[in-house]
């Protein structure tokens, strides 16, 4: 299983949010590409990295900020927020990105996901992003109609692999992830690769998602807090 640690950005900063909540936000660092060099020195190999002002408003504000990433370390990039149209996409695969992440466009664009997904095979993942049972969009601002477990059978159907699944209620709080959320998931459908987000905590809630066969679990608020130290969270994982 592979460890990704995340830099959430918003202003060109480090932060972190809990539960979704933009007005309870942390700065951890003014200097994000000074973390994920921090991150590659711990020995991970990749960083998931989200848009925050993109998946509220639309649009790539950040996007220096990614590119730089991307240029000034060996990682492997995957992005999300305020991706809608393939220039976007297009910007930054060139700019070096190994996967774009799409989630609000998923739900509210069924045809151009599925144009993504067929036309960049194996660098288009799905963000689904779940509060109570139901997919949240345009970051976490608003609940769809849709539910996850529906959600993740259309991505079957048109043959999406991976998806980063983000439990809102766990995100940020430092409780542990919800492990009957991936159990369930990883059960239904074995084909996707899922990757856990939201409250991985500990080294046991690490080897709880390696044990139940997730692809990868999402290092972000224990990282910064100390709770999780990077390099034994990598080894935990393999």
């Amino acid at each position: 299983m592979e460890i990704f640690p995340a830099i959430d950005l918003y202003g060109g900063k480090a932060v972190r949010l809990y539960k979704g909540d933009y007005e309870k936000m942390t700065v951890y660092s003014d200097d994000p590409v000074g973390v994920a060099k921090a991150f590659e020195a711990a020995g991970a190999k990749f960083i998931h990295m989200v848009d925050l002002a993109g998946a509220r408003d639309g649009g790539t504000p950040n996007f220096d900020t990614v590119a730089a990433v991307a240029r000034e370390t060996s990682l492997k990039v995957e992005i999300g927020g305020g991706v809608r149209d393939e220039d976007v996409v297009r910007r930054y695969l060139d700019a070096g990105v190994e996967r774009v992440i799409l989630g609000t466009a998923a739900i509210t664009d069924g045809a151009f996901f599925r144009a993504m997904a067929e036309k960049y095979p194996g660098r288009i993942a799905a963000g689904v992003d779940v509060r109570d049972g139901f997919i949240a969009i345009k970051g976490w601002t608003e609940t769809s109609a849709v539910t996850a477990a529906d959600f993740c059978e259309g991505l079957a159907d048109i043959g999406v692999r991976t998806v980063i699944c983000t439990d809102i209620s766990r995100d940020g709080a430092m409780g542990g992830t919800n492990r009957e959320l991936y159990k369930r998931l990883t059960g239904r459908f074995p084909a996707i690769d899922f990757i856990a987000s939201g409250g991985v905590s500990s080294l046991a809630d690490i080897a709880a998602l390696r044990d139940m066969g997730l692809s990868g679990a999402i290092v972000g608020k224990a990282y910064y807090v100390g709770a999780i130290d990077l390099a034994e969270a990598i080894k935990e994982g393999a």
